[in-house]
C-alpha cells in the first residue's frame, strides 16, 4: 500500500511539474525580410500571446486581448520589437523606419500581430548580418523564423537564445539551405515533447515480450532490435505521407484538431502497454497513430510561408533533420532499455509508472487543446 502511495504521489508530482510545459509549439515570431538593392522590406509576425507576456497588453485583465488594447498598446510594441533587431550590410547598422499600420494575422498557433519596417542601408546588400534578440529576456526558448528573399532566393534560418545572429550571403545556394533545414527538423522534433513521448511510449515494451502473464524480457537482443526498426519504420513512414501532403496544400486540417489528436495518440499509446488497447502489432498502431504527427510537423514549415520553388528542397531537408533526430533518441533509449530489461524497476517501474506518467500528462495536453483550445 506504501509503494502505491508513493507511486501515485510521484506520478501526481511529474503531472504538477510538467503540465505547464509547450507539447508541441513553441514560442515562435516570423520575421520576413525581402531585400531590394540597399532597401530591405521588413514583416515581424509576433504572437498576441507573447507580447502581452512582455509588454502587457491586456489593460483591463479580463484574460483577453482586444484589437482596441493592442493598438493602445502599439507604439509600446513596434519600440519594443524594433529595439531588438539589428540589421547590418557591412557598412553599419541599416536604419529601421515604421510602414504600414499595425495588423493582425492568424497562425497555426493562434493570432499575431503583424509590424512592418523598413531598412536603409548605405549600399545594395551582397551580404547580411542580422541580430535578434526578440523576447530573450522573459522567454530562453522563443525561437525567431527568418524567411529571407534576395532576388527571388528565399532561405530561412532560425533564432534562438543561444543563435541570437545569422550572417547571410545573399547569393548563396540551396545548399545552405538544405543543411539549414535539417538542422530545423532535428531541433523541432528534440523540442516536441508529445511527439518525444509518443515514440518513447511504443519503444518501452521494445526490450520485452508480452505473455498471459504480464510482460517478460526479451531474450535476445537481435529481436527487440527488429521490433524498434519495425516500429521506427512505421512512424516514419506514416508521419512522412501527412507531411508531405499538408505541406503541398493537398491535405489540411484545422490546428486544434490535429494538436488534439496528437495529445490522445500519445494516451492511447502508453496505455496500451499496461492495458492492451489495440490489437495486433504495435507497428500498425503506430503507423495509424502516426499519421497524425505528420500534420503537426507540417505547421512549422506552414507557417515559414515558404514559396513553391524551395519547397520541395525544405521538406526533404527537414523530415530528414525529423529522423536524425528520431533515430538520435531511439540510439540513447534503446541500449540503456536493454540492459535493465530484467530488472523490476524496468518492468514496473519504468515501463508502467513510465507510461502512466505519459498518458497522464498526455491527457492533460489533450484537455487543453480540445477542452480549453490552449494551443500553446
Amino acid at each position: 500500500m506504501t509503494r502505491r502511495l508513493l507511486g501515485l504521489l510521484a506520478l501526481v508530482a511529474v503531472l504538477l511539474l510538467a503540465g505547464d510545459a509547450r507539447a508541441h509549439k513553441p514560442s515562435d515570431a516570423y520575421l520576413s525580410m525581402v531585400v531590394r538593392g540597399a532597401t530591405v522590406d521588413v514583416r515581424w509576425d509576433i504572437a498576441l500571446r507573447d507580447a502581452d507576456y512582455a509588454i502587457g497588453l491586456d489593460e483591463d485583465g479580463d484574460g483577453a486581448v482586444t484589437w482596441a488594447e493592442v493598438l493602445a498598446r502599439a507604439p509600446a510594441l513596434r519600440a519594443y520589437a524594433a529595439s531588438r533587431l539589428e540589421i547590418d550590410a557591412g557598412d553599419g547598422a541599416c536604419p529601421l523606419r515604421e510602414t504600414g499600420s499595425l495588423a493582425v494575422a492568424d497562425h497555426s498557433d493562434g493570432t499575431y500581430a503583424v509590424l512592418r519596417f523598413e531598412a536603409t542601408c548605405a549600399r545594395p546588400a551582397t551580404s547580411m548580418t542580422v541580430r535578434y534578440g526578440l523576447f530573450f529576456d522573459v522567454d530562453a526558448q522563443h525561437r525567431g523564423i527568418l524567411r529571407l528573399d534576395a532576388a527571388g532566393d528565399v532561405r530561412t534560418y532560425t533564432f534562438s537564445s543561444g543563435a541570437r545572429e545569422v550572417h547571410a550571403d545573399v547569393a548563396s545556394g540551396g545548399g545552405a539551405q538544405l543543411a539549414r533545414m535539417i538542422r530545423e527538423g532535428v531541433v523541432h522534433i528534440w523540442r516536441g515533447y508529445d511527439h518525444i513521448l509518443f515514440l518513447v511510449a511504443l519503444l518501452l515494451p521494445a526490450v520485452l515480450r508480452r505473455e498471459r502473464r504480464g510482460w517478460r524480457p526479451a531474450s535476445a537482443l537481435r529481436p527487440a532490435l527488429v521490433d524498434v526498426l519495425r516500429i521506427v519504420t512505421a512512424f516514419t513512414v506514416a508521419h512522412s505521407i501527412t507531411l508531405s501532403l499538408a505541406a503541398l496544400g493537398v491535405v489540411t486540417l484545422p490546428s486544434r484538431l490535429v494538436e488534439s489528436a496528437i495529445a490522445a495518440s500519445v494516451v492511447v499509446a502508453a496505455l496500451n502497454n499496461v492495458w492492451p488497447l489495440l490489437e495486433g502489432d504495435r507497428w500498425t498502431a503506430a503507423f495509424l497513430l502516426g499519421l497524425m504527427h505528420g500534420f503537426g510537423f507540417s505547421a512549422t514549415l506552414m507557417d515559414m510561408g515558404l514559396p513553391r520553388s524551395s519547397l520541395l528542397v525544405t521538406l526533404f531537408g527537414f523530415n530528414a533533420g525529423v529522423e536524425i533526430g528520431q533515430v538520435a533518441i531511439v540510439c540513447v533509449f534503446v541500449p540503456v532499455a536493454y540492459a535493465l530489461r530484467r530488472t523490476r524497476f524496468y518492468r514496473r517501474g519504468v515501463l508502467v509508472g513510465g507510461s502512466l506518467a505519459i498518458a497522464g500528462l498526455a491527457l492533460v495536453w489533450f484537455v487543453e487543446r480540445a477542452v480549453l483550445g490552449k494551443m500553446s
